[in-house]
């Protein structure tokens, strides 16, 4: 009986009381299984949130400046509303080789220094419009 006097207190993973039943309990409730989790969750997410809205950002620029599918616009009036040519969603080479970079269905092309051609994908078929 002297053993299982001494065995050490074990205490909850979140909040630091004393855990009392099962040898492999690691949380005192699950209010404090939730609030681990989802405090390392936030910690993990929270570059993906940052790169996300920077996305949003960019996406929200393109549409402004692109109402009606396709446009020409200096890069001064991409760099005054905050646009972060490092970060888009994908690219697509076309078969001459000129790279479109997208955010979402906005994409734009470098057509000579300081001018790009901003254009919209057809959501219904993937197809850039002309």
């Amino acid at each position: 009986m002297a053993l299982l006097d001494q065995q050490p207190t074990r205490t909850c993973d979140y909040c630091g009381e004393v855990l009392r039943g099962r040898s492999d309990k690691k949380f005192c409730n699950a209010e404090c299984r939730n609030g681990f989790h989802n405090h390392f969750a936030t910690l993990n997410d929270a570059f993906m949130r940052k790169v996300n809205k920077i996305l949003r950002k960019n996406r929200r620029i393109l549409a402004e400046l692109n109402p009606d599918g396709k446009a020409n616009v200096h890069v001064d009036r991409l760099n005054d509303r905050g646009f972060s040519f490092n970060y888009h969603t994908h690219i697509y080479t076309t078969k001459e080789g000129r790279e479109y970079r997208f955010c979402y269905e906005f994409g734009y092309l470098e057509f000579k220094p300081d001018w790009f051609v901003l254009v919209r994908r057809d959501q219904e078929r993937g197809e850039k419009r002309s």
